[in-house]
């Protein structure tokens, strides 16, 4: 293995490669540090997990955020939704919003699950997007209504629960993580770690529907080469 020239890795023991498949194991899969540490080791890397837990905090956000830069622009109908995360004994209300093809726009942990919370997702995504979407889909909370009408009037809005599947099924993830990390510790670990993840997912939302094998072989090596270009260093060989 050979370090790619990247300032970004300058006085770290371990070559980029190993580094950046660290990150990419993390936030890809539902594993704990301690099950990277050991998939590491099966490839004769030998590291601990608060040293993949440091890598994922410092250059996973910088991934996450180059990746974010080179996103294309999302489609124009957006989801909403809303789930129940219990973190330290409170209730914490994960907001989620996603485009018509599932890809992640982005995500608001609150205390609250009212108007105001939902006027606060609204001009985020607002803000991140730099544009308004075409239609909003929610569940029938009257919350979204209320919000709707003080920041984007203009859209159209649908309400119903059977047709909003697309952000509901966006936070099984979630759900496979905060399990395997036996429970989110607090709202910034949770608004934190989904940061880095969601950018990453995006880029390996490969879906398979009306796609020939081929035509998925083409775009997930697609995902790899973007990946290494992103990460400054290719990911290790098992």
């Amino acid at each position: 293995m050979t370090t790619p020239r990247d300032p970004r890795y300058a006085g770290y023991r371990f070559p980029a490669e190993v580094i950046a498949t660290a990150v990419w194991l993390y936030f890809r899969f539902p594993l704990s540090l301690r099950m990277v540490e050991e998939m590491l080791a099966a490839r004769g890397i030998v590291v601990s997990h608060e040293t993949v837990r440091q890598w994922g905090l410092k250059f996973g956000r910088e991934i996450a955020d180059r990746l974010r830069r080179r996103a294309p622009r999302r489609g124009d109908k957006w989801h909403l939704d809303e789930v129940v995360l219990t973190i330290a004994g409170k209730k914490q209300y994960l907001w989620r919003a996603v485009d018509r093809d599932g890809y992640v726009l982005d995500v608001l942990v609150q205390s609250r699950r009212d108007a105001k919370a939902a006027k606060r997702l609204l001009r985020k995504l607002l803000k991140k997007q730099g544009w308004a979407p075409r239609v909003i889909v929610t569940d029938k909370l009257k919350s979204y209504a209320a919000a709707k009408r003080a920041v984007i009037p203009g859209v159209e809005h649908r309400q119903h629960k059977g047709i909003n599947n697309r952000a509901e099924n966006s936070h099984q993830p979630t759900r496979r993580r905060e399990r395997q990390m036996k429970r989110f510790k607090s709202p910034r670990q949770v608004q934190r770690f989904l940061s880095i993840h969601d950018p990453i997912a995006n880029l390996f939302h490969l879906r398979r529907d009306h796609r020939s094998a081929s035509d998925y072989r083409a775009a997930r090596a697609q995902a790899f080469t973007t990946w290494a270009e992103v990460a400054g260093a290719p990911l290790v060989a098992a």
